[in-house]
């Protein structure tokens, strides 16, 4: 061991880092720590020392950052999985839910005004430019409100640089509505997103699913107004839940 000592004590001398003695006479930090704490290195020695060590600090983060961030990836792919299982097949009442909380979330709600007096036609509309979602709702409305298929229209917005042809072919596909029941394609965005979203962030565009149907619109608010209310009952009891 008293050789190892002096090992140590010339390594240090010489520059070397705790790391590095390690690595070369395999003694632990903690024994040369105590071995070494009254040696006192130059500046320069130092700058040295802390050079060398700059560089494989870094590499070693990022290393871990790297190691970390497949392990993160791995519990998320496997969380996922895990959670998309818990889903069977979707029965009617599983449609009903769904349609409506879209709906309540995506759909178009506001009466509308004209000349200061409310419109009594009120057509069922959602927009929106994930085509999953949209398939689930002419699901909900094909499968569970039996809308029939000449009654499904839709609208297409696009960006100037997109190609129109190309979006009609997908959007019909997706949705399975015929290209004669789209109407016009409108270019640019929403008002209310006044350009505040980079124009790549829709790639195809948005979709407007509309059914001419005021009874349906109606029945549609209903079934919102029932989620709405045991909604309010959840959290009433919640309020009145006292822990024991």
């Amino acid at each position: 061991m008293k050789i190892k000592r002096e090992q140590a004590l010339k390594l240090r001398l010489g520059g070397k880092s705790y790391t590095e003695i390690q690595r070369a006479i395999g003694v632990s930090k903690s024994t040369l720590s105590g071995w070494l704490a009254q040696v006192i290195l130059s500046a320069k020695l130092k700058q040295e020392i802390e050079a060398r060590a700059r560089p494989k600090s870094l590499a070693g983060l990022l290393k871990h950052n790297r190691g970390q961030t497949i392990k993160a990836k791995s519990r998320m792919l496997e969380t996922r999985r895990q959670a998309a299982i818990e889903i069977k097949m979707l029965t009617q009442k599983d449609l009903l839910l769904i349609g409506a909380a879209l709906y309540w979330a995506e759909g178009y709600k506001r009466s509308k005004i004209k000349n200061d007096k409310e419109i009594t036609n009120h057509p069922v509309s959602l927009t929106n430019s994930d085509p999953k979602l949209v398939q689930i709702f002419l699901r909900f409305l094909r499968e569970y409100c039996r809308v029939p298929e000449e009654s499904i229209r839709a609208d297409i917005r696009i960006y100037e640089h997109q190609n129109a042809e190309y979006l009609l072919d997908y959007w019909s596909s997706i949705t399975r509505i015929r290209k004669e029941k789209f109407g016009k394609l409108y270019y640019g965005i929403s008002k209310s997103s006044m350009g505040k979203r980079p124009f790549n962030r829709l790639p195809y565009g948005t979709i407007q699913i509309r059914v001419n149907n005021t009874p349906l619109f109606h029945q549609i608010m209903g079934w919102i107004a029932g989620i709405e209310k045991f909604c309010y009952a959840s959290s009433s009891l919640m309020k009145s839940y006292k822990p024991r």
